[in-house]
């Protein structure tokens, strides 16, 4: 049951602890004494020493790390046409704990720009492995989830539901985009589907304007409107996240609310779901995983500490989820990126690697 073509059996989210010479580059850039070309060569030069380190781990797939990011979405989202990301009075909260005060806003008609920067991103990956590159965006919903109405621009858009079909077509033209600069494997980020699990992250919606009423329709056709014309030999799955920063989380529920729309209604040929708490529920909800090629990814290891797994825990637990979808249509990761922001987790990065071996090695066992 060996795979050949992504996700893989062991499999990674993306983001990697930023080393200490991308945190001092970015220090000294910040306070303007690293311009930025200057910048450029030390990500350069880290992201080539990453990208060694996750070949040598024995894995099939390599990414940046998203070392050239402050944020697993902002960053993206920030670059598209009529996005910007502005300062506020408050950041995203976390268990006991707040991101920097930032969210979008929508200033002019959403489109993806063709010298959009994460192109050259990929493009720096792919140069520089013999395995397959693989790239992160964060998913549409996400903006749509995170733009308030007060910050979108009643000039272009009468509300946050008048943004979707720009945001589907500035994703088409994004998948085609990194298609056309040779990318096979592509994921699109995403916490929205972990709320929508939560009756309080829905209640905080609500009271922040989001329409909720059958918001998971409305975000299975954005997802399908934006892959719609999907190039047949092009991977593209999605990471389901909780929430992620300094090791805290944002989202507790088990997947059986949104299970039917995300595993069946989307057209995603993988799904990385994060199962290392109890948080998560169970594997029941997996039966609605279609039979056929599409893979769910189990996120069995956890990134936000470093104490290693017990094998045995891990191969039980991927024989319970055998139960409810086939073990073919099963492959490993840990259970998020370990820096879904450049704070990253708290754990080393020998146990960060530590982590990802055992992931390999475990793959190599069960799927041999």
């Amino acid at each position: 049951m060996h795979r050949t073509t992504p996700p893989f059996r062991a499999d990674q989210v993306g983001s990697f602890l930023r080393t200490p010479a991308i945190k001092d580059a970015r220090a000294q850039h910040d306070a303007g004494t690293l311009d930025a070309a200057g910048l450029r060569a030390v990500e350069d030069a880290e992201i080539i020493d990453l990208i060694g380190e996750q070949e040598a781990a024995g894995l099939q797939l390599v990414t940046d790390g998203e070392f050239r990011r402050s944020w697993w979405h902002f960053d993206f989202i920030g670059l598209l046409d009529g996005v910007e990301i502005a300062e506020i009075d408050h950041g995203i909260q976390f268990q006991g704990v707040q991101t920097k005060p930032r969210r979008p806003i929508v200033t002019g008609p959403i489109g993806f720009p063709a010298d959009h920067p994460f192109l050259d991103h990929f493009r720096f990956v792919a140069a520089n492995t013999t395995v397959t590159p693989k790239m992160t965006i964060p998913s549409p919903t996400v903006l749509h989830w995170r733009a308030e109405s007060a910050g979108i621009d009643p000039n272009f858009y009468g509300d946050r539901d008048a943004i979707l079909d720009d945001l589907a077509a500035a994703y088409r033209a994004a998948v085609q985009a990194f298609y056309d600069a040779g990318c096979r494997y592509l994921q699109f980020d995403d916490t929205t589907w972990a709320y929508l699990c939560s009756p309080a992250e829905i209640e905080k919606a609500a009271a922040r304007g989001v329409d909720v009423a059958d918001i998971g329709e409305k975000y299975v056709k954005l997802i399908n409107d934006s892959l719609r014309d999907k190039p047949a030999d092009m991977i593209i799955t999605t990471h389901v996240c909780r929430g992620n920063f300094k090791s805290t989380w944002i989202s507790s529920g088990g997947y059986e609310p949104v299970a039917e729309h995300l595993l069946a209604g989307c057209d995603f040929d993988g799904y990385f779901l994060e199962y290392d708490t109890e948080r998560a529920g169970g594997f029941e909800p997996l039966r609605f995983l279609p039979k056929g090629d599409k893979i769910v990814v189990l996120g069995l290891i956890t990134s936000k500490n470093g104490d290693l797994e017990d094998p045995d825990d891990v191969r039980k637990r991927i024989a319970e989820a055998s139960e409810f979808v086939r073990l073919e249509q099963l492959a490993l990761s840990p259970q998020c990126g370990f820096a879904s922001t450049e704070e990253g987790n708290v754990l080393t990065e020998a146990q960060q690697w530590a982590k990802m071996r055992e992931i390999v090695d475990l793959a190599s066992d069960i799927w041999a």
